[in-house]
């Protein structure tokens, strides 16, 4: 499967964005809209503090179609009561006066800092000015709902006929258990809401809900598709495919654009007793911050690997039967360190990637999780996150 070399939006699908005043500088307000009513599903943050927007959206998606998606960031909504309910709705409606569309079919994020007050009048102003700035560039739409994203995120690629195309933002308070921080995708084939729903489930299991930037749950977190059916029908378990593999592409950019990150950390459990105790494992090693910080040093150290294995206190784990590899080199069998070469591995950590894969030998249960290094600038970034 291959991505397109330079995204695009499917038929029927525009974006923009613009600068509404929350921000400096930068575009702080996108839009995605469909010329036609969506097939749509989503899913949501289980954080049991989420965003007025996901109140509403949920609400909203229980009809399972949709014509547009509202953005701001810098301002996250959350934390805000009736108030901020208010103010979500309020985007929907601004949206649905602006280009003549039902406000049930407009679902609203927000991402930014918590407990702020929303600055409505801005959002509704900006809306009114992205009618002229409509593209079919997705990195217009991605521009602005970055927060501390160091660049936007679009991908794309086809489906027989049909395009499927994914927007995201993300790069802090990451460890979905839903989705992701702010994903949107798009499809101009023609797929019923309950079907999507499924195949959106099905895919985020294994790449979304398998990513952990620093172990924390978003209040905002929400994954969307909608499909316009402008192209017809496709395959429909080819689009699940296709829909898989893009968003474990998202997964790995989102990673890899971790706050202050220098490298995807993908770490790997197999031959575990169960498939659900594999996800445990891998999640275990994905988000010690022994492991983030040996990665971030280059230090092959087999200790952190063991420590992290041996605290998933549910699991089948027995000492005698663990292997341990890192990039792809055996470092641990049979209960002792293997004579490997320290300096050819520091030099492999010292790229890109870092890849931990441990195998239980315990069963056929398998799993990989995507997270990052941490560095000093994850410090930097969040030491002063409220004045970003």
């Amino acid at each position: 499967m291959e991505l397109h070399s330079q995204p695009v939006m499917p038929r029927g699908f525009q974006c923009a964005s613009v600068n509404c005043g929350l921000k400096e500088s930068g575009t702080d307000l996108s839009l995605f809209l469909s010329e036609v009513t969506c097939s749509a599903a989503a899913v949501f943050t289980l954080n049991q503090f989420p965003g007025a927007p996901v109140i509403v959206g949920r609400e909203i998606m229980k009809n399972g179609r949709l014509r547009a998606i509202v953005v701001n960031s810098k301002v996250s909504n959350v934390g805000t009561g009736e108030t901020g309910i208010e103010n979500a709705r309020r985007m929907g409606l601004a949206v649905a006066r602006e280009f003549s569309v039902d406000a049930g079919e407009v679902l609203m994020s927000s991402t930014g800092v918590i407990a702020k007050p929303l600055p409505i009048e801005k959002i509704e102003g900006g809306i009114g000015d992205l009618k002229q700035h409509l593209s079919s560039d997705p990195l217009v739409g991605a521009q602005g709902i970055m927060t501390t994203d160091t660049y936007p995120k679009a991908l794309s690629l086809s489906v027989g006929s049909a395009t499927l195309t994914m927007v995201a933002k993300g790069a802090g308070m990451i460890e979905p258990n839903m989705a992701t921080m702010l994903v949107y995708a798009f499809t101009d084939a023609k797929i019923e809401s309950k079907n999507l729903d499924a195949m959106l489930r099905k895919a985020v299991d294994t790449s979304f809900n398998m990513l952990s930037v620093d172990t924390d749950t978003s209040t905002s977190d929400t994954c969307v598709i909608m499909a316009n059916g402008l192209q017809g029908t496709v395959d429909e378990d080819a689009f699940s495919e296709a829909l898989q593999f893009i968003c474990t592409e998202m997964t790995k950019k989102i990673a890899r654009d971790g706050e202050g990150a220098t490298k995807l950390l993908l770490t790997e459990a197999v031959n575990a007793f169960s498939r659900e105790e594999a996800r445990i494992i891998a999640k275990s090693l994905v988000n010690s911050p022994l492991i983030k910080t040996m990665a971030f040093g280059a230090d092959p150290n087999i200790g952190r690997v063991l420590m992290a294995v041996g605290k998933c206190f549910s699991c089948h784990v027995r000492p005698e039967r663990v292997e341990v590899f890192i990039n792809e080199t055996l470092v641990y069998k049979n209960q002792a360190r293997v004579d490997f070469d320290e300096d050819k591995v520091r030099k492999l950590l010292s790229g890109d990637k870092v890849h931990i894969k441990v195998n239980l030998n315990e069963g056929s249960g398998e799993a990989l999780a995507y997270g990052c290094d941490f560095t000093h600038g994850y410090i930097d970034e969040n030491a002063a996150y409220y004045s970003s």
